[in-house]
Order: structure tokens, then sequence, then C-alpha cells
């Protein structure tokens, strides 16, 4: 395998945990890797030293296709498989493989609470696409570089000198994220400073719990690129998360984590994925409701209306588990 082409569109957790991937594809066969993905990932490859080169598309494959052709990959290595993966192999006319995406097990689960999901991590999932070559996970865990430049300084920044928790308050879907008041109640029990990260979305509850709470809470929402937000998770002495990409950046950078789960549950296999002996998370989640999951994704509202898998959080689980993280 001379010249291989990896492909995974989104998002930023998915992205994130193809990096054993690339990087044991890299070390175990020495081949010139690509990656094609959306422009708007882009910023989170371009560290990485497993990369020759980043391919990205803004909606289409016929916007690199003709240059991918000329390329003659020895290999497409599909992470995405959906209908746009599935007609640039077809154009490509190269060797492919792809990934079990378990989207009939996930189905079964939230339509009728019905368990086939395998108790495997989409990271070895990922794996298995490959196996064939050869290539063996090396019980290194997930990989996240950021350019020096995207490096924050804390101190100068926000004024912070001491240990401090990430909270990243954000999701792409609100089933996924704590209502405002919670996440309040949750920032005002933990021990020490607290960092709030998110995305423009995330301005009004970070600006108001800042308000609500003092100095010792830092808003940095809508303020810092992914990358620099990547520096804060690095820098944190312990990361709350919902299942989002932050959660896997931060699983990346070796830092514990703390996990809120909402309408998706674990079992899907996408949690915190850590090297090989490390045991650096707690999952906090609202167990035995019989209307969870009720998606694989997320919805803008709750289906029910209740809200329980959410509303029902204890802010000491996650209080509990931030302070044996603080004292490890």
């Amino acid at each position: 395998m001379k010249k291989i082409l990896i492909v995974r569109f989104s998002s930023i957790g998915d992205i994130v945990l193809t990096t054993p991937v690339l990087r044991c594809l890299k070390l175990q066969l020495g081949a010139e890797l690509h990656f094609l993905t959306k422009k708007a990932y882009r910023e989170l490859l371009v560290a990485n030293p497993h990369l020759d080169r980043i391919w990205t598309i803004e909606r289409r494959v016929s916007e690199v296709l003709p240059a991918l052709r000329k390329e003659r990959f020895d290999l497409v290595v599909d992470l995405h498989r959906n209908l746009r993966s599935l007609q640039l192999k077809w154009h490509l006319r190269r060797p492919s493989v792809s990934f079990q995406k378990l989207n009939w097990e996930k189905w079964l689960m939230v339509r009728f609470k019905i368990d086939r999901l395998p108790d495997r991590h989409i990271v070895d999932r990922y794996l298995d696409a490959v196996r064939t070559y050869g290539v063996q996970y090396d019980g290194q865990g997930l990989d996240h570089f950021i350019p020096p430049e995207q490096e924050v300084d804390l101190a100068a920044a926000l004024g912070l000198h001491e240990p401090f928790t990430a909270f990243a308050i954000g999701a792409a879907h609100a089933t996924k994220r704590l209502p405002a008041d919670k996440i309040l109640a949750v920032c005002r029990r933990l021990p020490g400073p607290v960092v709030l990260l998110g995305g423009p979305g995330e301005q009004a509850v970070g600006r108001s719990v800042a308000e609500q709470l003092g100095d010792r809470v830092h808003d940095t929402c809508g303020r810092l690129s992914l990358q620099q937000s990547a520096s804060v998770v690095r820098q944190a002495q312990v990361v709350i998360s919902h299942d989002t990409g932050l959660m896997h950046l931060a699983a990346a950078l070796r830092r514990p984590v703390v996990s809120v789960w909402g309408n998706t549950i674990p079992a899907f296999g996408m949690y915190p994925f850590f090297p090989a002996g490390i045991a650096q998370q707690v999952v906090v989640e609202v167990e035995g409701l019989s209307c969870r999951p009720c998606s694989k994704i997320g919805y803008e509202a709750c289906p029910r209306g209740h809200f329980r898998c959410m509303r029902e959080i204890s802010e000491e689980a996650i209080e509990r588990a931030v302070t044996g993280f603080r004292k490890a």
C-alpha cells in the first residue's frame, strides 16, 4: 500500500476518532496518507504529522474528483460510509474498504429498545476496516495536534493561574445539552475556577452563567477557534462535556473526562476513548428511562416534552466525579 485515501467528511468527534487509523497506517505500513473531509473540519487535521495531504470539499465530491482520480490511490478507506462516499468510490474505481456502521442495530435500539449493539467502540470498528492489511491497534488511543500559534496563554487571556475545570456546554442538538439552569447549578457546585467552552450558539448561556457566578467562572463561548478551545482543554485539570466533539478532543489530549449523556447512550460506541490501561472517564446519565435513547443523533426539543434524560441528571454526581479527578 503506497498511497491511501481516508474518507471522513464530518464531524469534529468522528474525525478525531479516525486518528488511531491514521497513525497505525502511517507507522505500520509507511504509506503516503491523504485525507478527504469537509472544508469546515480541515483545521482539525492540519498539524497531524501522519498525514501527507488533506483534501476538502464544500458540498460535493465532484469538486475534487478529477484531481483525486489522478492520484491513483492503492486503497480508499471509507470511514463515513454514506451516499457521498459511495459515489466517490464508484467514480475512483480503486480498491476500497469500509467500516461496520450499525445503522440497523441503532435503529432497533432507538425504535424498539432491542439491544443488538456490539460491545465495541467505533474506533475498533474503524480499525477493523484495515486489519486485513496487517494493521493492528497499538493501544495508544486518539491523537490531536495543536498548531503552536493556536495555543492559548490562559494567564494573559483570562488571568487564570490555578488548576481549573473546563466545561464544554455545547452540542449540535439540544437534546444532547443540559438546560441553562442545570449548567448554572452544576457550575455553582464545582470546586475552583471553571472555564466555559462553546460556540456562538452558547454565548447567551455562557454570559448568563458567568454574570451570575462572578469571577470564578470564565466564559469563552464564541470567542475561541476550535484549536484554541482544544488548547484550553489540554490545560484543564478535568473536562466536563456532553456527547460532542470536545469530549473526544479531551480524550485525545489525555484529560480526565466527565461525560454527560442525554438522548444518546454510550452503548452506541462513541464514549471517550483512552489509551489501553488508562481509565480517565466517568459517565453521568439517567439510567432506566424507557424513552432513552430517542435518537442516534438528537433533536431540537424532547419528543415527549419532559426532557427527563437531562432534567434528572445528578448535579451531585458531576461534582463528585470532578472532585475525584481533582484530588487524584
